[in-house]
């Protein structure tokens, strides 16, 4: 088999299923991975009809601890190499940590941080071996900005992935494989459903939202290019440069203020 083969994590819906279609329309063939088998099998059969290229869908839950290694060996059951890795599973606990139990809050570090760190480390050594290969982890405006108030640990999740990213960008250099976090702000998903906020996020205005499939473009496009970090958006890169240039305390303060607004505490 000469054909690369991407893998996208939380491919579903949203980032993970527009990801998984922009790396099929440059020729790789996909691997799907999610909970929901009927929706991956729907978005498969779309693939593999609009591009041409092998797809398989594998259903996991990367909650569970033993969730990697399972979609790893469904994969080495179709006798194929994972060239590219989109790292998107994820979703928010929202609420006060001391409101949650813990349960959930250790199944979203799963999906959030243990995953993504382990399927790298476990597909590393392969891409390194053939010289060539992608790393992409999607992560967070939200992991460029200081903490606030709900959804404890998401946004401390994203920086840590998007820090991971920078990390291992440097340790692959020369190696042929290219490694970049992709930073989102607002995009047209099902992420706020889940969160329970959409009717909160309907007040804010049309132009700070992107398109998963913008998103997920400048994604390829970013780690073709071997960018370190792919902040979404003019909006976004302007709160991230913001969060660079303001103490984080005076912005700590307006979120305590204006927060509650868009997220439960």
């Amino acid at each position: 088999m000469t054909r690369r083969l991407c893998l996208v994590t939380g491919a579903s819906a949203g980032i993970g299923a527009a990801s998984a279609r922009i790396w099929a329309s440059h020729g790789y063939d996909i691997a799907l991975s999610a909970r929901r088998a009927d929706r991956l099998e729907q978005l498969a059969e779309e693939i593999r009809l609009r591009f041409g290229v092998e797809t398989f869908s594998v259903p996991a839950d990367l909650a569970d601890p033993g969730g990697v290694d399972a979609l790893l060996e469904a994969l080495r059951g179709h006798g194929r190499d994972v060239d590219a890795l989109v790292n998107n599973a994820g979703y928010a606990v929202p609420g006060r940590l001391a409101d949650s139990e813990w349960r959930s809050q250790a199944d979203l570090l799963r999906v959030l941080v243990t995953a993504p760190v382990e399927l790298a480390h476990k597909l590393l050594p392969g891409m390194i071996e053939r010289r060539q290969g992608r790393i992409l982890n999607v992560s967070s405006v939200a992991g460029l900005t200081p903490g606030m108030a709900g959804a404890t640990l998401y946004g401390a999740s994203k920086s840590l992935v998007m820090r991971f990213s920078q990390s291992l960008r440097l340790e692959t250099l020369e190696t042929g494989v290219h490694v970049s976090a992709l930073c989102p702000g607002l995009t047209y998903s099902e992420f706020h459903d889940v969160t329970g906020t959409r009717d909160q996020m309907k007040t804010l205005p049309d132009w700070l939202w992107l398109g998963a499939d913008e998103v997920a473009a400048a994604g390829y496009e970013a780690v073709e290019a071997n960018r370190p970090i792919c902040v979404t958006g003019a909006p976004n890169k302007a709160i991230a440069l913001l969060a660079k240039l303001i103490p984080d305390e005076w912005i700590m303060a307006a979120a305590h203020r204006y927060a509650p607004r868009l997220r439960p505490v």
